[in-house]
């Protein structure tokens, strides 16, 4: 038998509702977030849900996923790939990710590492595809990392896998302080320290940025 074709609007309704739930989850939390508030933000009913996804968890293991391609997509078109030196790539990278604290907290803090916070304990999937998310992200770091190890530290005794891991737990404790003081300064402050730690482990003198 071939495989069913989506109905006309079928994959719209999907996408409304993992949408939402970006949305939603980000300023309620997982916890607080019920189908209900995902179908109203959405504009659908529990029918259309339901439809597409078995339950609130299934929901979630897809909207990781989900978040992972649009951010995935976001990152692969972002001008840090620019520069021709791999540590100024790194460095260019770490900036990117301070200019994207903008706006309110829902709209730059993390969908995937707020709800892991969350259900690390009782639920293995969306904890699963939060790991995954975080970890898939940390990976596309670690070719430059691994370039600006071997020009400018190679015999440093750290790992350009551990490196890049590193750069994501900053990152995601920088939107908690942001959530915490309902504020970005400590999460720029936060960045910036990366950047200079960054600097340190690759033997390379700061230099003034215009964010800094």
């Amino acid at each position: 038998m071939p495989p069913r074709q989506p109905a006309p609007g079928e994959n719209d309704a999907r996408t409304r509702l993992l949408e939402a739930t970006l949305r939603v989850v980000r300023v309620q939390g997982y916890s607080g977030t019920r189908v209900d508030d995902i179908c109203a933000a959405a504009g659908l009913s529990k029918g259309a849900f339901f439809h597409h996804f078995a339950s609130k968890e299934a929901l979630a293991v897809a909207a990781a996923d989900y978040w992972s391609r649009k951010t995935g997509a976001l990152f692969a078109a972002a001008p840090y790939h620019r520069p021709q030196d791999p540590l100024e790539r790194v460095l260019a990278y770490v900036r990117f990710r301070r200019e994207l604290l903008r706006g309110r907290l829902p709209e730059f803090t993390c969908l995937v590492g707020t709800m892991v916070q969350e259900t690390y304990e009782t639920s293995p999937a969306i904890r699963a595809a939060c790991g995954a998310s975080i970890t898939g992200h940390a990976r596309t770091l670690v070719k430059d990392i691994a370039a600006a190890r071997r020009k400018y530290a190679p015999h440093a005794d750290w790992s350009a896998e551990s490196l890049a891991l590193h750069t994501q737990a900053v990152i995601q404790g920088a939107f908690i302080l942001a959530k915490a003081t309902y504020g970005v300064r400590l999460a720029e402050d936060s960045i910036d320290h990366l950047e200079r730690y960054i600097r340190l482990l690759m033997n390379k003198q700061e230099t003034n940025h215009a964010s800094h």
